[in-house]
């Protein structure tokens, strides 16, 4: 039998991983401001994997980089999971990158000298995992990823595609609300674009995470749940 309080949690709303509303970022050059990104607002919910298509310069890494509390916006507020994020100091951001966001850019990242593993397991220095469970975190995420047989190898001695699935198992390490993924295609052919691509959505949707997938690829976008457009800074749906 369910109780009313089963059935009042039952149906309270799932919180937006993502909530942007009227953010602004301008840069001064001089005595001019540069407007890189004007009034954008954006939700994103909890498990959607949502594509921003803009050519470059438009605003889009700009967009994700305050999205993951890499910026400060100049105006407007980014909630993120239900944390408001606008205010927070550098400390807090820094805890809040940890703990709440993953991100995969465009070229990559991975430690030159450090296996695939390894790779991973250096998120969690500072994350909440040590030890064993670190240990076991990684090998989880590297045996779905179909990397179990290299998670010994050097970044050097994995193809284009596999070192893309080593970032994305690393953006993955602390169970983040949100992954942030920067032209995560730019550097593959079409077929290991679109294999990447499926991964990604499989991963995400597997685990209930949301996405954000910055690209000026319209190859890509019907894997994703929804293609939003920035051009000059604005965004269109």
């Amino acid at each position: 039998m369910t109780t009313v309080g089963q059935e009042q949690e039952q149906e309270q709303p799932t919180r937006p991983a993502l909530e942007m509303v009227g953010v602004r970022k301008v840069y001064k050059m001089g005595d001019e401001e540069v407007v890189a990104l004007d009034h954008a607002t954006l939700m994103i919910g909890a498990d959607e994997v949502v594509a921003l298509l803009g050519p470059s310069g438009s605003g889009k890494t700009t967009l994700c980089s305050i999205a993951g509390g890499l910026l400060a916006p100049t105006a407007g507020s980014v909630v993120v999971g239900g944390q408001d994020i606008t205010g927070y100091n550098a400390k807090r951001l820094a805890k809040f990158r940890q703990e709440t966001v993953g991100f995969v850019f465009q070229s990559v990242n991975l430690v030159p000298f450090l296996t695939a593993r390894e790779n991973l397991l250096v998120v969690d220095q500072l994350g909440r995992r040590t030890g064993k469970a670190a240990r076991d975190r990684a090998d989880q995420l590297l045996e779905e990823l179909g990397l179990a047989d290299r998670r010994d190898n050097l970044p050097s001695q994995l193809s284009g595609g596999q070192r893309q699935r080593v970032a994305i198992g690393r953006s993955l390490m602390n169970e983040p609300l949100l992954v942030l993924f920067d032209e995560p295609t730019s550097a593959l052919d079409t077929e290991l674009g679109e294999q990447v691509m499926e991964l990604i959505r499989t991963e995400m949707k597997s685990r209930g995470t949301a996405a954000v997938v910055v690209t000026h690829d319209e190859r890509i976008v019907h894997y994703t749940d929804r293609t939003m457009h920035i051009v000059d800074g604005v965004l269109h749906a």
